[in-house]
Parts: C-alpha cells; structure tokens; sequence
C-alpha cells in the first residue's frame, strides 16, 4: 500500500519493574511474550531478562549477555529472538540487513543453556544472508531461508539439509517479491507442522513478472541498475504455490488449489492440523475470497468458505497491523475467526472449521479496527473499536458463542485513543493512551479487569494533559451532504479580525486517516519550528475512501474512485471553510502530502486551481498506470477493463491546469513508487509551459530518509518553499 506520512501505532514497550538503566524501548514491536501469558522478555544490555510481573519476584535472568557472546567478540546485538518451550534454547537475529523495508535478513545464533554453548545457525552461508529461522516445535532443529531456499539444520549434530534447491531472484522459495510483501504484508515465506515432521511454504514464480530497472547513478563511476520483479496495474500476478515438504528432505508436494495461479493470489495459509494446512484464494480484482483445507498426503484442495464482495474484500494484514500471520482458531481448532463487511459493518464472525456453521459475534451498526486477543480458556474475544467516535479507539470484548453482549474493557472516562499489546489468553496487557491533548502515556495491567499492575504507575496517576493545546476537532458538511472529520490549528497569536494562511495536511487513499484522535494530530514534521508560531492555520479531513470506523459504504465509496472522489471532499471541505471561517484567506491556500497525500496534493492543485494556490507534493504516484498490480487493481478494477477510471484520477491527466505554485519532491532510488511518475509528470508540466520547482534526490527510497543530511534538507526546503510561496502571519 501507499506509505501515509504518520503512523497511529505508537507503542513504547518499557519495562516498568527494572531499573532504568535496563529498561529497554521498542517502537512498532510487538512484546515477546512468554507461552503462558504470564510475563514476557525484555533484552537489557546485561542479558535477556524474563518478566512475570504478577509474580513476587518479577525479575529473572533468561539468559547473561555473556552466554550469547561469540570467543573473543563482544555480545551479540539482539535484534530479536525466539525462545523454545522449555526455555532451554535461545535463538538469537543479528548483524541484521534491510530488505525494502524491513531489516529481515542477518544472522542467527543459537544460545544452549543446557550444553552451555553457542553456535551460528548456517554459518556456512553468507554473512546477513539468514531470513526468518525459526524453532521446530519439538526443539530439534531450526529451519531458515538464504538467497531464497529452505534449509533444515539439525541443532544435535549441526547437519544442514536443503529442502529446496531451485530458489534464484525471480523463483522464490520461504518469502516473497516485492509486491506481496508491500501489498499484504507477507514476508516470512514458511511454517512448521506442529509435529516438527513437515514445513509448508509459499513459492513465488515471479520469472514472467517484467523488471522495473532502478538505476544507480552515485555509488561507482559507471551507472548501474537495480532489476525489481514489479508487476504494474494491468499486469497478471507474479504465480504462487503452496508446497509441503519433509523436514528430512526430499520431494515437494504442490497442494492443488484451483483456479489459474497468475489470476489469484494466496496471502494466507497456516497449519490446521499435522495433515492439513487451511489457504485463503483471492482472486485477481480481490472483490472474490475463497478458504481451502488443504491435505499435505494427497495434495487435494476442498473449499469449505467463499465470499464476494462488490468492490474489495481486506485480507488480516489490513485489519491486524499489517501482520498476516497466525489464523485465530478456537474451539480446539474445530473453529476459527474471521472478519468481513457482508452486512456493511466490519464484524467477527466464528466459522466452523468445515465452513459450515457461522455465527455474528459482534452484532451492531459499528466496525471493529482489529482483534486484539483470543481469551480461549474464557470463551473472549478482544477488539478494538469506537461505535461512538470513529476517530477513537477503545477495547472491547465479546463472548464467541454470538450470546454475548459487547462490553466496553478500556476506561470509560479515558476518551480518546488506547492501545494494546495483550498476552497470550488475555492475561496481561501493555495499555498505551493519548488524545489531543495528552502525549502518549502506558501502564501494565491485568484483564478482564483492566486493573493496572501498580498503582502509582497507572495512567491516570501519570497522564500530562497540555493546558490550552491548540486544536480543535470538528465536522465540516460539504455542498454534496458528505460529513467530514477534520482537525485544525491556528495560530499562536490569533487575532479573528485577521485573515491567516491556510495549509492542508492530506492523504486520502485507503491505506490511511489523517483525523485521528492523538497527541500527534496537528504536527507537521516536514516544518521546522512552529507552524502555529510563524502565523498559520493548519487543517486535515477524513474524506470519503480513508479507512475511519464509518461503515463499509464510507470506505469504499472510492472503488473506482481514487483521485476523484477524494480530491472532490477534500476540496469541498476547504471550500466550506474558507465560507464558514472568516479568519481564513482564501489567497492563501496550501496543500502538501507524501505518496498518497502527494498525489492527492497534485491533483488539488490542478483540478481545483482556484482553491488551492500552493502545493507541496512528495514522492507522488503521477500516473496510476505506473503503481503496482494489488494495491491499485484492489481499489479501481482492471485498467484492461476500465482504463478511463485510471486516467480520470491520475494527476498527470490534469498538469495542464496548472496555476499556483508546486514543489515536487522525489527520491531517484524509490521502489515503492518509482522515479518514473516525477519525470512523467514533469514532461507535461514542461509540455504546457507550466513553471514548478523540483527536487530529486538521488538514490532515496520511499521515505527520503538515507544518507546524511537527507532529513534536515527535506524540511529547510519545505519549509522555506511555503514561507515563500504561502506567506505566513494575519493581515
């Protein structure tokens, strides 16, 4: 999907029963909890503690910094870990390296506590060159992926087999392209039988997939290209299969899925029992999903669910923070859960495990965000959701019997966004919180009844509101009748008889909401020093496509929509402003936004030219035909079938029109959204004569942010452009 310029999900995992000097902070982690659900690890710079903290002595020593030091070396850097059953057996990622954009290859270490040893994991193959090893269930051996194939190495006796052999840059074995990585979320390519027996994994043919040819113009004296297996909209799905092989090697069996495996994609598949393995099919335009138990003896594929939905069905990286991993069974896997919009609302549902019995759990006109946890022994399900405000969050939980009534877990009187990392059966929880007006604080405590573990460390005894913060949450109607959530910031030194300069943060696409409820609404981090200070008003929306908790019908009312609709609310609403605040100049208005909210910025500033005056667009997609196949066949359909969908919302369409002042800002190195639509985009403005500032730079990704100095450039020359070209302070 399309990066948004912030992120909601901010969790600050710090231990609150070690000192602060061993206190460690992840950002976007999830915790690693213990089987149980009783406590949970955290890596110090003495060692890797366990933390149980109901327990008299909360504080245990898992393992000394000293037992996962290589002879002569110092400690190895944790980037994560692995704990078997028993807690006898550690494995450690390291040396890690990034890959698009996550660092998901590196090295692996195994720490034996019971043999006191440690011992590289394939240390045979190349340094970095590890991806996503992991434990076999019964401790026995660790199997890994390394330059696309598996290997099984056997922890007794080091004995290392290749379970695949074939694996080269475009026949993937154990992970995935490009694509299925950005689009849902899929990176770890393979799964252990609970038996230890046998490994199921994904294999991506991506060998008739066309290459998008980066190039390298700074790192030698002779350019070089960077071939990306990149299928663009319109180009048929790279092919994938599900295969099942032994842990001792030998021969795959392919599980025979119907249909053709270059219009379909598999995004989902985990063990069901130690025979079968349950895939999800989704079909090319993704408006169709099918479930297959599939037998590893015979290779067979019954469906036992199917599902259509007019425009797009979401897959569970979409609503379970991009991780696709794990299908939630319950019932001793004789059920599991699933989430759909059938009935207009975002719910859960309890399906059998033959597909033939379904029950609604969380019955309501409201959308739940995300499951949070499965209470197994207590028969919960916890969720997010906000049937009240859909720019809030709050837990929840229901029965999964379908008899049981919503109720609300997170504090009534704390109104605004909560988040959770919740253990294992729903024991424990890291609870964070922040609103508009508070930074966000945390707390450790026990479920159901959201007692926190410590009193004096309790939310509400730490929550810092800011007095008088300056924003103001409000609803603007269009001239169409469309309800918007927006935010905004005035000035620091308000006068209302003046009229001040108007900026507009926008995204608009599915993959995000700039409205939200948090500390962080109203910041802008690309302006150096204070926007409210230098005398502007900043405003966002939430228009009709962005994924707030508004129903089925609000989100995707943008199918086929996309750089039309969007960019129709976005403007309307600055339009009812302008009227509705006399405060606001309507000689001064600007937009700016990043991928998503770039595109969007180009198209406000050429199909609304007499609305919008400045425009400050990064890392834009210029022209819709130039994405990728998932995300924008997902939201617009096949350009083979409705091409002047594509145009109609591309900027590109409209550069002609030109009028006001744009910043355009790429980076040459972009992966995700290639150079490519900036210099498209520029031919046309040069075509009609249209006068613009740009600004590559070389060899950044998506997010402009490699290389020394890259940031600090980024935001003198934004902020120096809208200086400029939008001139600050009331008159």
């Amino acid at each position: 999907m399309l990066m948004a310029s912030t992120i909601r999900r901010v969790v600050l995992i710090i231990c609150l029963f070690v000192p602060a000097a061993l206190t460690a902070q992840f950002k976007n982690k999830e915790i690693t909890w213990t089987k149980e659900g009783s406590g949970f690890y955290q890596v110090t710079e003495n060692g890797i503690l366990l933390v149980t903290p109901a327990a008299a002595q909360p504080v245990s020593i898992l393992a000394y910094a000293s037992e996962y030091t290589p002879k002569g070396k110092t400690p190895l850097e944790v980037a994560d870990f692995e704990v078997s059953d028993d807690k006898n057996l550690l494995l450690i990622f390291t040396n890690t390296a990034r890959v698009w954009r996550y660092n998901t290859r590196g090295d692996y270490w195994l720490v034996n506590k019971t043999n006191k040893t440690l011992t590289q994991i394939g240390k045979d193959k190349p340094s970095q060159s590890l991806m996503y090893a992991k434990l076999s269930p019964d401790g026995k051996k660790v199997a890994y992926v390394s330059d696309r194939n598996i290997y099984v190495e056997e922890i007794g006796t080091g004995k290392t087999t290749a379970l695949t052999t074939d694996g080269n840059r475009q026949l993937i074995n154990g992970t995935f392209d490009w694509v299925y990585e950005e689009e849902f979320g899929c990176r770890d390519g393979f799964r252990w039988s609970t038996d230890s027996k046998h490994i199921a994994y994904w294999q991506v043919d991506a060998r008739q997939t066309r290459d998008y040819l980066m190039i390298n113009t700074t790192d030698s004296i002779y350019s070089f290209t960077i071939p990306v297996e990149y299928p663009k909209v319109g180009e048929p799905p790279s092919s994938v299969r599900i295969g099942i092989v032994s842990a001792e090697g030998g021969n795959t069996k392919w599980l025979d899925i119907p249909g053709d495996s270059r219009q379909n994609y598999l995004p989902r598949m985990e063990w069901h029992t130690s025979s079968t393995v349950m895939v999800q099919q989704l079909n090319r335009k993704q408006n169709e999903t099918r479930i297959y138990n599939g037998n590893i003896l015979t290779g067979s594929a019954l469906e036992i669910y199917r599902e259509n939905d007019k425009a797009w069905i979401d897959i569970k990286s979409r609503w379970n923070d991009d991780n696709p991993r794990g299908w939630d069974w319950i019932d001793n896997s004789n059920a599991f859960l699933w989430v759909s919009e059938k009935d207009g609302w975002r719910h859960i549902y309890r399906l059998s495990a033959d597909g033939k019995k379904e029950t609604l759990l969380t019955k309501g006109a409201f959308d739940i965000e995300s499951i949070s946890a499965v209470d197994n022994k207590n028969n919960y399900v916890y969720f997010i959701a906000s049937p009240e405000n859909p720019i809030q969050r709050y837990l929840y939980r229901t029965k999964m019997d379908g008899k049981g009534k919503l109720e609300l877990v997170s504090p009534e009187t704390l109104k605004g966004t909560h988040g959770y990392e919740i253990s294992p059966e729903a024991k424990l929880a890291l609870h964070t919180f922040t609103n508009r007006v508070t930074p966000i604080v945390y707390e450790w405590i026990q479920l159901p009844d959201h007692k926190p573990l410590k009193d004096e460390e309790s939310i509400a005894k730490n929550m810092q509101p800011e007095k008088n913060r300056n924003i103001e949450f409000f609803q603007v109607t269009t001239e169409d009748g469309i309800t918007m959530d927006g935010w905004i910031t005035k000035p620091t030194d308000f006068d209302p008889a003046k009229k001040y300069p108007v900026l507009l943060y926008v995204y608009g696409e599915p993959a995000s909401a700039t409205v939200e409820d948090t500390y962080y609404a109203g910041r802008n981090r690309l302006f150096e020093g204070n926007m409210a200070d230098q005398g502007y008003v900043y405003v966002s929306f939430n228009n009709r496509g962005t994924p707030t908790l508004k129903g089925a019908a609000w989100r995707k009312a943008i199918y086929r929509n996309i750089g039309r609709i969007n960019i129709r609310d976005q403007a309307m609403g600055m339009k009812k402003l302008l009227k509705e605040r006399s405060y606001l100049d309507a000689s001064r208005v600007a937009s700016w936004g990043w991928s998503g909210g770039g595109s969007s910025t180009l198209n406000l500033l050429f199909q609304y030219p007499d609305i919008f005056q400045t425009g400050i667009a990064v890392a834009a997609v210029a022209n819709q035909l130039t994405y990728d196949n998932i995300y924008q066949e997902r939201y617009m359909g096949l350009p083979q079938e409705n091409k002047e969908d594509f145009l109609n919302g591309s900027p590109i369409t409209y550069a002609k029109n030109l009028k006001g002042n744009l910043l355009y800002i790429h980076g040459t190195g972009d992966d995700n959204v290639h150079y490519q639509n900036a210099e498209m985009l520029l031919n046309e403005l040069i075509r009609y004569n249209k006068q613009f500032q740009f600004m590559a730079y070389p060899n950044r990704s998506h997010s402009i942010a490699e290389g020394e100095g890259t940031s600090e450039h980024l935001k003198k020359l934004f902020t120096e452009y809208l200086l400029k070209h939008c001139p600050p302070g009331g008159r």
